[in-house]
């Protein structure tokens, strides 16, 4: 289990911009190379911006959206990212949250992340199937890859045993790839990512593909995951690639104050122009789909969005 630790706080707190009257919040967002922590930056960015200096907030490094629930629940950050599944998961105590239901609340919707699961163009793994006896890179324990991986192994009558998995971040696990010490790599991540983009500077990459009708299962299993197309230039790939995915949302405590969480969504969503200007990822954000979310909107989001 992805833990936090006082070197990744104090990195991120010293380069977070926070006045000492201000009430400051931790974000909780993912392992480094994927579009969560990148998006957790930009929205502290805009909140430290526009927020009036009441509040301050700072992005921390965490597990990703399987842990941001509980930590939200244990009290180690005070906002986070998640996706619409993994957040009605929590609030119903299931799936990975049987230990009982966290009180969160949906602040707004956010990009969709996007499964990657890419090999090197050259490689002999075409399909989901062919990872069968492969070493493959799947994201950080408690992260939102190995949740879909979860998923996805089953309806393919595969199991973790079927491979050798390596827990690494996004940076390491696609750095891994580029040097040959794992065959394929996996990233539920917002598009285009970091990682995957580093990779494919250096090295021609291909995305590996469903075989007939397993994506459309998937689907049909789960009504909140969704078909996405990653056009080619994206990551200068041959041909496009048809994944699957997730929209993302920002979750607080339900028992957050509502004036600081309308604070939040206001300094966000009053300055679009400026916050996709700065994340590229924050382009694919449609205001409308919060509205649309899994659980129920906390009372100070509801107040901006229904307005």
């Amino acid at each position: 289990m992805f833990t936090l630790n006082k070197l990744a706080v104090a990195a991120v707190m010293a380069a977070a911009v926070s006045s000492a009257s201000a009430e400051e919040l931790r974000m909780g967002t993912a392992s480094l190379g994927g579009a969560f922590y990148p998006m957790g930056q930009s929205i502290s960015n805009l909140v430290n911006n526009h927020a009036g200096g009441d509040i301050s907030m700072v992005p921390i490094v965490t597990g990703g959206s399987v842990q941001n629930p509980r930590l939200i629940g244990d009290g180690e950050v005070e906002i986070a990212i998640t996706n619409n599944n993994l957040a009605a998961l929590a609030v119903a105590g299931a799936g990975p949250y049987k230990s009982g239901p966290i009180e969160i609340s949906a602040v707004a919707a956010l990009h969709p992340s996007v499964l990657h699961m890419v090999v090197l163009d050259d490689s002999d793994i075409q399909t989901f199937s062919d990872l069968k006896g492969k070493r493959v890179a799947v994201g950080p324990a408690g992260g939102g890859t190995l949740g879909f991986m979860n998923f996805l192994l089953p309806l393919h009558e595969m199991t973790l045993d079927d491979f050798t998995p390596s827990f690494l971040s996004y940076s390491d696990g696609f750095s891994q790839l580029t040097d040959g010490n794992v065959d394929a790599s996996l990233a539920l991540s917002g598009y285009p990512a970091g990682a995957v983009m580093q990779a494919a500077a250096g090295q021609k990459l291909r995305f590996i593909s469903f075989e007939a009708d397993k994506l459309q299962a998937a689907l049909d299993k789960v009504s909140s995951y969704i078909a996405v197309e990653i056009a080619a230039d994206v990551y200068n790939t041959e041909a496009p690639a048809t994944v699957i995915g997730v929209s993302n949302m920002l979750i607080v405590p339900s028992s957050a104050d509502a004036d600081v969480v309308e604070k939040i969504v206001a300094s966000v969503f009053d300055n679009l122009d400026e916050f996709r200007a700065e994340n590229a990822n924050a382009k694919q954000i449609d205001p409308a789909m919060s509205t649309r979310l899994s659980i129920p909107l906390h009372e100070g989001a509801a107040r901006y969005f229904n307005k």
